[in-house]
């Protein structure tokens, strides 16, 4: 299911990755004014909730769980029967339903170029603080001699 590819843009997968990585408050004003032509929506979900990170020792080869992360979903459909899924780690319930909102407007109607631009706006966004950081995690970089 998470795997579909919409009819344009990126795979459904990568624009939920995009979504919840999303700044709160862009994420929230997009999901507001998608609200506005969309009609009744069906909330399944909307709670938190903890989830096991999975970790795999690779001397010991075998999977451990490392801990629990504090979430936030929101699972929606509306009347056709289109559904709409969000997850945001932390307790902020409205972002995951504005994530949730925007990828159920996806399933329904296909991607608008409202939607499409937002995405790549984003998406850009995120590569660009990623890049920063591993440009601070390089600067730390100490290289050593085996002795």
């Amino acid at each position: 299911m998470f795997n579909e590819t919409p009819a344009t843009g990126p795979g459904h997968g990568a624009m939920l990755d995009i979504l919840a990585r999303a700044r709160p408050d862009r994420l929230k004003q997009h999901a507001e004014t998608l609200l506005t032509t969309m009609g009744e929506i069906n909330v399944i979900a909307n709670r938190t909730g903890l989830v096991m990170v999975p970790m795999r020792d690779t001397v010991k080869n075998v999977d451990f769980h490392l801990g629990e992360v504090l979430v936030s979903e929101a699972h929606i459909t509306d009347a056709a029967g289109h559904v709409g899924y969000g997850m945001v780690t932390g307790r902020d319930l409205e972002r995951a339903m504005a994530m949730a909102v925007i990828d159920l407007s996806v399933a329904a109607r296909g991607q608008d170029d409202i939607t499409a631009s937002f995405l790549e706006q984003e998406r850009t966004h995120r590569a660009a603080a990623d890049e920063e950081r591993m440009r601070q995690v390089e600067a730390t970089r100490v290289e050593m001699e085996t002795f």
